[in-house]
Formats: structure tokens, C-alpha cells, sequence
């Protein structure tokens, strides 16, 4: 039996909450990969499991650096873009340094890609885009404008690839994240996401801040089915899928209030002090929307996209790996 020549896959930002999860998935189905990262945000530690793996290579650089990307895409014949610096607070604190890691080293890849002629070019894009838009659920194609310089960013890669696509041919799919969870994300530092966050705080018997009343929604994804997008954006073989974004998300919305509830109930399986810990409420966050719900309607048609995982789903795992992992 021939053996199969094995394809090669430059996951950027391999070493943080999405990037490693997704360099372990591909490692398990027998495909190479390469992973780039600068470690700004990402983690050695995510990659422990792999650096002994023959099929895996680090490269430590920056997409803000043409060089390295040019020589991350070396014999790559898929990239999964998801490096990025995510968090809409630090965009607001920082918008210099989000534009140069999101639109600059975002070029930059997209024209190592292109000068490499690999297949495909699929990327984290980011439901941000969405913007002041008011109607439930987000379609793709109806926007509104930015609220934050994180959502300019994001909205400006889509633009990016567009053009890439229309003027140099290179395929591209963009996958607009909803609040994205699961093992692995970092519960730590000022823009932690907020289940990880809060279920660090629970464990401690400490009282999460909720930004405002509670009822904002949102449509919490879990990273399997995160996973599961990143797949068949990749390996769809329908033409008409491809040059074009996708909601990446559940299609079901949860208030933060429903959040901390499901949280609780399942810590407290674990520790049932946690049931008793209360949950203070305070200001608005600027940037924030009020409420998102994707349809899912346009990946289901054209990438055969099938989410697996609901919030409670996701939490259930996502509580049990931070409960072996963390204490």
C-alpha cells in the first residue's frame, strides 16, 4: 500500500486557546503542522505535548515580521490564520499595537501566502464586525459599523482577503468567532475572556463582576465545533464556499445571567460551596454589543457545518478540564 504523502498546515498563533487546540486535532489526524508564534499572548505550555511529535515544527517569530512569515509558509499547503491580538478593552487602551498585529501582520501573511501558492487561506475573523448592526441573528452580509478598533481590525482583514482572492486568486474563507470557550483558554491576565475568568473565580470563592444588568446575550461556541469549522473550511471542495465568511458560532444565545448559573450549577458538583458565591453587577463596558445571535444557516448550506456542542454542552467539558487543570 502506497503510503499517503502527509499535507502541511501553518497554524499562526499555534500556541494560544484556539491555535493549540487546533494544532492537536490536525496532529491526531496525521496531517504536519507548523505552528508560528511570538508568545505574546499564546503559551509554551500548549504546546508541550507536541514538540517530541516528528510532525510538528515551532517557529518563534511574528507576523509583524514579513521574513518570518515568509518563511512559516515554506511548503504549506493550508493556513489557519488565528493570530491575532484579540479583546475589545485592550483595542480601545491600545489601538496602535491591535492594528499592527491585525491588519499589518495579517497582510503580511496573506502575501507570504499568496507568494507560496498555498491552497488555501482560511482565518479567524470575528462577529465584532457585526458592529451597531441591530437585527437577530447576524447574517453575513449585513453589517453595521465598528464599535471598537479590535472590530476595525477584523473588518479590515475580510477586506484584505476579499481582494487577495478577486486580484491574486488565492482562496480564502474567513470564520467570524461568537465568544468562543473551552480547554485551554486562559483565565488569567486584565483581558481574560469571561467564562474562563469566571470560572477561576468561583473556584476561589471569589464574586465575578458582570459588566451591566446580566442580560446581555451572547452566542457562546464552543471550541469543538470551532474545530469542526476550521475542518471543512479547509477541505471544502464545493467553489462556490470559498472567498467568503462564515459565522462560526452555536446559533443560540445565552444571557450572562443564564452564564453564571449554568456555572455554578456545574462547579458545584465539584466544590458546593460555589453555589453560595454571589455574583456583583457594575457598569457597561464600552464597545460592547448588547446582544448576538448568529445564523448559522450559510455554513450549514455551503461547508456542511454541524455543531455538535450548546453552551451547557461545552460548559460541562470546559468546567471539568479547569477543574483538573487549575486546582
Amino acid at each position: 500500500m502506497e503510503s499517503k504523502i502527509k499535507n502541511t498546515i501553518l497554524i499562526t498563533g499555534g500556541a494560544g486557546f484556539i491555535g493549540s487546540n487546533l494544532t492537536e486535532y490536525f496532529l491526531g489526524l496525521g496531517y504536519k503542522v507548523v505552528c508560528l508564534d511570538n508568545f505574546s499572548t499564546g503559551h509554551r505550555y500548549n504546546l508541550k505535548d507536541f514538540l517530541d511529535n516528528p510532525d510538528f515544527k515551532l517557529i518563534e517569530g511574528d507576523i509583524r515580521n514579513l521574513a518570518d512569515c515568509n518563511l512559516a509558509v515554506e511548503g504549506v499547503d493550508y493556513v489557519l490564520h488565528q493570530a491575532a491580538l484579540g479583546s475589545v478593552p485592550r483595542s480601545i487602551k491600545d489601538p496602535i499595537t491591535t492594528n499592527d498585529v491585525n491588519v499589518s501582520g495579517f497582510l503580511n501573511m496573506l502575501t507570504a501566502a499568496r507568494d507560496a501558492k498555498v491552497k488555501r487561506f482560511v482565518y479567524a475573523a470575528s462577529s465584532s464586525t457585526y458592529g451597531d448592526s441591530q437585527g437577530l441573528p447576524k447574517v453575513e452580509e449585513v453589517i453595521g459599523k465598528p464599535l471598537s478598533p479590535y472590530a476595525i481590525t477584523k473588518y479590515v482583514n475580510e477586506l484584505y482577503a476579499e481582494i487577495f482572492s478577486k486580484t491574486y486568486g488565492l482562496e480564502t474563507i474567513g470564520l467570524r468567532y461568537f465568544n468562543v470557550f473551552g480547554r485551554k483558554q486562559d483565565p488569567n491576565g486584565a483581558y481574560a475572556a469571561v467564562i474562563p475568568k469566571f470560572v477561576k473565580q468561583f473556584m476561589n470563592h471569589e464574586s465575578p463582576v458582570i459588566n451591566g444588568d446580566g442580560n446581555y446575550s451572547r452566542d457562546f461556541t464552543y471550541i469543538d465545533n470551532v474545530i469542526q469549522m476550521n475542518e471543512l473550511a479547509m477541505t471544502c471542495q464545493n467553489p462556490e464556499a470559498v472567498n467568503s465568511v462564515y459565522n462560526t458560532a452555536f446559533g443560540d444565545r445565552n444571557t450572562l445571567n443564564d452564564l453564571v448559573k449554568y456555572l455554578k450549577e456545574y462547579l458545584s458538583e465539584f466544590d458546593p460551596k460555589i453555589k453560595d458565591v454571589p455574583v456583583i453587577y457594575g457598569e457597561n463596558r464600552a464597545g460592547d454589543i448588547p446582544h448576538s445571535l448568529a445564523s448559522i444557516e450559510k455554513a450549514k448550506k455551503n461547508l456542511g457545518y454541524n455543531p455538535k456542542y450548546s453552551l451547557q454542552d461545552g460548559l460541562r467539558e470546559a468546567v471539568e478540564w479547569y477543574w483538573k487543570n487549575l486546582k
